[in-house]
């Protein structure tokens, strides 16, 4: 399970639920970020001064429980691209669920090979359940938010790292459809609420987009409407005059055209 945060929204919150909903489980943490074990945790993984493969070797040795059991990564961002196939394999048994956060607003490093793919095409190519985590909130605009966080600018007052957050959720089965569903989530009193985002459409036709835009008068009456839709097109009488001929190629010579007999050119039947 892959888990995409930004600085707008911290995975932090939707990690503890998932501690909370699985505390009768046992559950390994494997920290890049963490200094302090969470409550929930059974073991716990300082992964800071250890490689790829020590790490996968240390959480092997750890003894299996009769339950299946968690790993939670708090930060992929810290495994190179190259071995983060080889890390995410040597997590994968049958007892072990693994839950890895990527921070999407980190800057990625260029791969040593060539055409390697990105860390996060990676990993969402191989995750089966992935999960973006974003700030409920319209006080502002999606596309003025990304360009403020760019810049390292952390708007006020607009909900940003809340623990009642947006989820989208996007769930591949065996079959290889995905299936995605909307949740607003509040961590606080652990309750979770489908949500159906409202979509305003705006009729191009609607003559107030076309109100006091010009001195002209660019809208029209119901009869000029009416009119408009009753005028027959050139290319529907062309339909009428040649639909017998199927699909055949049809050309009916007018007064003004040259017609020479003896070039081959001119009638291509």
């Amino acid at each position: 399970m892959l888990v995409l945060d930004s600085l707008a929204q911290s995975s932090r919150f939707l990690v503890d639920e998932v501690g909370h909903r699985c505390a009768s489980n046992k559950i390994i943490y494997l920290s890049y970020e963490t200094l302090n074990a969470p409550s929930y945790v059974t073991d716990f993984i300082d992964c800071t001064s250890h490689s790829t493969a020590e790490i996968v070797e240390q959480v092997k040795k750890i003894p299996s429980s009769p339950s299946k059991s968690l790993i939670i990564v708090d930060s992929l961002n810290y495994i190179p691209s190259e071995e983060l196939t080889q890390f995410v394999t040597g997590m994968i048994q049958p007892s072990f669920t693994l839950l890895g956060v990527f921070h999407t607003n980190c800057p990625q490093p260029q791969s040593n090979v060539l055409n390697y793919p990105s860390p996060i095409s990676l990993l969402s190519y191989i995750a089966s359940s992935i999960f973006e985590v974003e700030p409920f909130s319209s006080k502002i605009d999606p596309e003025t938010l990304d360009n403020k966080l760019a810049r390292f600018e952390m708007p006020i007052n607009v909900s940003l790292n809340s623990p009642i957050f947006k989820l989208t959720l996007t769930n591949r089965r065996k079959s290889g459809r995905s299936i995605k569903y909307l949740f607003k989530i509040d961590s606080t009193t652990h309750v979770y609420e489908i949500h159906k985002e409202t979509v305003e459409e705006n009729d191009p036709e609607d003559d107030e987009l076309l109100k006091d835009l010009t001195t002209f008068n660019l809208t029209t009456n119901s009869k000029q409407k009416l009119a408009r839709e009753q005028v027959e097109l050139p290319f529907m009488q062309a339909q009428d005059a040649l639909g017998s001929s199927g699909g055949a190629i049809v050309y009916e010579y007018e007064k003004d055209d040259d017609y020479d007999e003896e070039d081959p050119y001119e009638d291509p039947f």
